[in-house]
């Protein structure tokens, strides 16, 4: 009977998923050509707080856990562990009074409704993982945008998506890039938690039920110490963090 209603909610979720991607694309377009950044991101935080609810549909729980406060008025460097495609959009809904760019690869530039625009558009970086010195001057520029506006940089270094929750090796190329070019900013380690579950079968059916949780720690100030501490704590905390 769970399977059973694992692929009608499942299936329900997606129609609505493809839907909705449509219309947040069209709506970004309108936002973006008539109110600049400020209508873009206006379009953009609305698909994301909607696709963070959409998970209802499949029973899905969403909990965040931030017993530390944001520094204000200063660049943030947001160190997650990745887990989903769905860990993005409650991410970036519960930032999104921070600004949240991502860093993301080449490839997810063209194709996908919503998304691939979000990520030309919206202040977000492209790299291409086998063009290093492309990499370097986005990730530069990407630097320099974000330290000027105060706003959040997000970054997984895992590189790609943990398939059963167990973290990946954490790279450290894009966060030493990244301390580098926004050299006033504070790092929030993050630890998401259950996310993972949904995909637990592939794509489809998506699990059902799930408890997930977001887990933001105590800000460091990317400057208080040498990169090598600052990377073993932050991996340390993300990963001790994991369930």
């Amino acid at each position: 009977m769970k399977i059973l209603l694992a692929y009608i909610l499942s299936s329900v979720f997606y129609l609505f998923y493809g839907i909705l991607l449509l219309f947040f694309h069209v709506l970004q377009w309108l936002g973006f050509n008539l109110g600049k950044y400020k209508g873009h991101k206006i379009a953009v935080d609305l698909m994301n707080c909607t696709f963070t609810y959409l998970l209802y549909v499949l029973g899905t729980r969403i909990k965040f856990i931030g017993k530390h406060p944001f520094p204000k008025n200063v660049p943030l460097i947001i160190v997650s562990n990745h887990q989903s495609m769905h860990d993005i959009s409650p991410l970036s809904c519960y930032l999104r009074k921070q600004h949240p760019k991502f860093i993301s690869k080449i490839e997810l530039g063209e194709g996908i409704p919503s998304v691939s625009y979000n990520l030309r558009h919206g202040g977000s970086v492209l790299i291409d993982r086998k063009d290093s010195r492309q990499s370097l001057a986005a990730i530069k520029e990407f630097g320099k945008y974000i330290e000027q506006n105060n706003y959040a940089a997000v970054i997984f270094p895992e590189g790609t998506r943990s398939k059963d929750g167990k973290p990946k090796r954490f790279s450290k190329n894009g966060l030493k890039m990244l301390t580098k070019f926004v050299p006033s900013a504070y790092v929030i380690p993050v630890t998401v938690n259950n996310c993972w579950k949904l995909n637990k079968s592939g794509m489809f059916p998506l699990g059902l039920c799930v408890k997930i949780t977001f887990e933001f720690h105590e800000a460091i100030e990317a400057k208080s110490m040498k990169f090598e501490d600052l990377f073993n704590k932050v991996e340390t905390t993300i990963k001790n963090a994991i369930i």
